[in-house]
């Protein structure tokens, strides 16, 4: 599906030209405050992405990171360039869940953070091109590992006695809207996952968020951070950055959001605020 809109985008290209719109957005990081000094992180899907971009802001924010992901060549790259550790995790794999964890626990010594970024999306379109497959694909990756890696973390926290635990899941702004694709049905039930854990677990210390970014530029997405970033489906014209959104889950991770637990917060600029007059 992914090759099919790149092939889309190049029919496109050579029957229109160049795009009239040429985007190219100038964001503002903050400068790192060692803010995060002493977390101890599991990224996963972290080779590559906002994965990546979330473990390269975190470790520059004093955190130990560890990045999973199902292909041990890209991992081993970008642990070699971001100075990380990595494993490989299929994360539709739950059985592999309890090694996983031990593996992680001693590489780290510890575990108390763990951002659920892995996930897939086929691009379907609507219910009449989505295939048994496909649906099993994305329940399985985007929804089913994510709620039971969740799972063995709390297990994990508890049974060592951790402190100031946080379970941050990257969501989507499909998420927010009525659908019938399995990528934006299981955004959705991952945002009352979110809700559901958060009131479950914050009397052991344990926050749970999501961020909910619109369209952000990757791969899977078919944008890249350094070309054109203009899209005509939103307000501002314009698909998001990852570094951006990684600033957004620094903080979250942060013992300056420690007042936040529940939260889904939506990354794209109001795009989905259903005011009245839209």
């Amino acid at each position: 599906m992914a090759l099919i809109k790149y092939i889309k985008r190049g029919i496109k290209y050579i029957a229109h030209g160049q795009p009239k719109n040429d985007v190219r957005v100038s964001i503002s990081l903050l400068e790192p405050s060692s803010k995060l000094s002493g977390k101890k992180i599991i990224v996963t899907g972290g080779g590559r992405g906002l994965g990546y971009a979330m473990a390269k802001k975190f470790i520059a924010e004093g955190a130990q990171v560890l990045i999973t992901g199902r292909n041990e060549e890209t991992l081993k790259k970008t642990a070699e360039e971001l100075q990380c550790l990595y494993l490989t995790l299929d994360i539709r794999k739950t059985e592999d869940f309890d090694e996983f964890f031990s593996k992680a626990g001693a590489l780290l010594n510890g575990v108390d953070c763990l951002v659920n970024n892995a996930g897939i999306s086929l691009h379907e379109g609507n219910i009449r091109n989505v295939t048994g497959k496909g649906f099993d694909d994305q329940i399985a990756t985007n929804l089913r590992g994510g709620y039971f890696l969740a799972q063995k973390f709390i297990s994990y926290y508890e049974s060592h006695e951790m402190k100031n635990g946080n379970i941050l899941f990257i969501s989507s702004e499909r998420g927010i809207y009525a659908d019938d694709i399995p990528y934006g049905l299981t955004k959705a039930a991952v945002n009352s996952l979110v809700q559901g854990l958060a009131n479950r677990v914050i009397g052991e210390g344990i926050r749970v968020n999501a961020i909910a970014p619109g369209v952000t530029a990757s791969e899977m997405t078919g944008y890249s951070p350094e070309g054109n970033l203009y899209c005509d489906y939103n307000i501002t014209g314009r698909v998001y950055l990852p570094e951006e959104v990684a600033e957004v889950a620094s903080f979250m991770l942060s013992d300056a959001s420690k007042c936040l637990s529940g939260q889904i917060l939506v990354c794209n600029e109001g795009k989905s605020i259903n005011s009245y007059w839209r």
